[in-house]
């Protein structure tokens, strides 16, 4: 539980919490008072925007490769499951988007994505399908990664 000095000491320029009949369990408000500073709320949001596209990678690399270690069902059946799969990820991936655009272009959304999709296809790789990362790979990795530096330089 977060007490009203410390909501005041980090989210706003010294104005009083009490005075604005905000008490400890109403933090939420102080993000969106003019008063706060602009640089919590955006990293909230690109946090939000990370996590989210987190939870929607896993599932969308789920829908993707996990009928692989179920290749004797019918092709129809995975196809339906992995839809049903999709549409999870979805409603994790759409709000994601809604929420980073503006804190982030439209293209640095998508190399976002896409590094968090490798990273979550690795671990789902190693894991589930018992592959192992090879050295070639790990090179194209940070190959990737180099552009991801690229793509966010102004950021940086």
């Amino acid at each position: 539980m977060w007490s009203a000095a410390a909501c005041r000491r980090l989210f706003c320029f010294g104005s009083s919490v009490e005075a604005r009949g905000f008490g400890p369990a109403s933090a939420l408000a102080l993000f969106n008072s003019a008063r706060c500073r602009p640089g919590i709320a955006a990293n909230l949001t690109a946090m939000k925007t990370v996590l989210l596209l987190i939870c929607s990678n896993i599932f969308m690399t789920t829908a993707w490769y996990g009928h692989l270690k179920h290749r004797q069902a019918p092709l129809f059946l995975a196809i339906v499951v992995s839809w049903l799969i999709a549409f999870a990820e979805y409603c994790f991936q759409v709000p994601a988007n809604r929420i980073g655009y503006g804190e982030f272009t439209a293209f640095q959304l998508k190399i976002i994505q896409e590094v968090i999709t490798l990273c979550v296809f690795v671990v789902f790789a190693w894991i589930y399908l018992g592959e192992h990362v090879k050295w070639n790979h790990a090179i194209s990795f940070l190959f990737l990664m180099g552009g991801v530096t690229f793509a966010f330089w102004g950021k940086i």
